[in-house]
């Protein structure tokens, strides 16, 4: 049996990282889905942190954007370290785990090219995230919370860790945890530290 922690869409926020960790407990491996940094502004913080954790990492569009041409001039701000902004380039934008015998696969927005779309718990399109050859196909992009099985594959999107949405709790950031032997997920929702401060 192995726990996973998921993580996405963190958009810098250190504090939302943080407190997301704090949320989930001890686990085996931590995954990020992308989208740690905001694509005009680097975090130092988010990325050594999740470095330092030795989380299993993929590219957002956030950090596509940063690492483009377009991200020239946000990569040359001061603040910025490089040795983070290199290891970062170095993550894929698809990654594939096995954990504890099953197949773990990490993406951002979809399974399909081109990537990008916006699938949302609703849309009629996510059903075919179980077409991938994987038990558990995990992504982020939309920042809504989504746990569905569809056939045999369990989809799993643990909205954002770092952009709250408004819910009747008040703003809520939001992680998972993933049960491989089990394929139990629970969503965990949690305040997010800058509204409370």
């Amino acid at each position: 049996m192995m726990k996973l922690g998921i993580v996405s869409d963190i958009h810098g926020n250190i504090l939302g990282l943080q407190a997301a960790l704090a949320a989930m407990g001890p686990v085996d491996v931590l995954l990020c889905l992308g989208d740690c940094i905001s694509q005009n502004r680097f975090s130092n913080e988010v990325v050594g942190l999740l470095r330092g954790l030795g989380a299993h990492m993929i590219l957002g569009n956030h950090e596509e954007l940063f690492l483009s041409e377009a991200g020239a001039q946000a990569r040359e701000q001061d603040h910025v370290d490089r040795e983070l902004v290199a290891f970062l380039a170095d993550q894929p934008l698809r990654r594939t785990l096995t954990c504890d015998g099953k197949t773990v696969l990490m993406i951002h927005s979809t399974p399909w090219e081109p990537r990008g779309e916006y699938i949302y718990p609703h849309n009629e399109r996510l059903g075919a995230f179980a077409e991938a050859e994987a038990d558990f196909v995990l992504y982020g992009h939309t920042h809504a919370e989504v746990v569905r099985r569809v056939g045999e594959v369990v989809i799993v999107n643990p909205g954002s860790a770092g952009e709250s949405r408004y819910t009747p709790e008040g703003w809520r950031l939001s992680c998972a945890l993933l049960d491989t032997a089990t394929g139990e997920v629970r969503l965990i929702s949690y305040v997010d530290p800058r509204e409370a401060a």
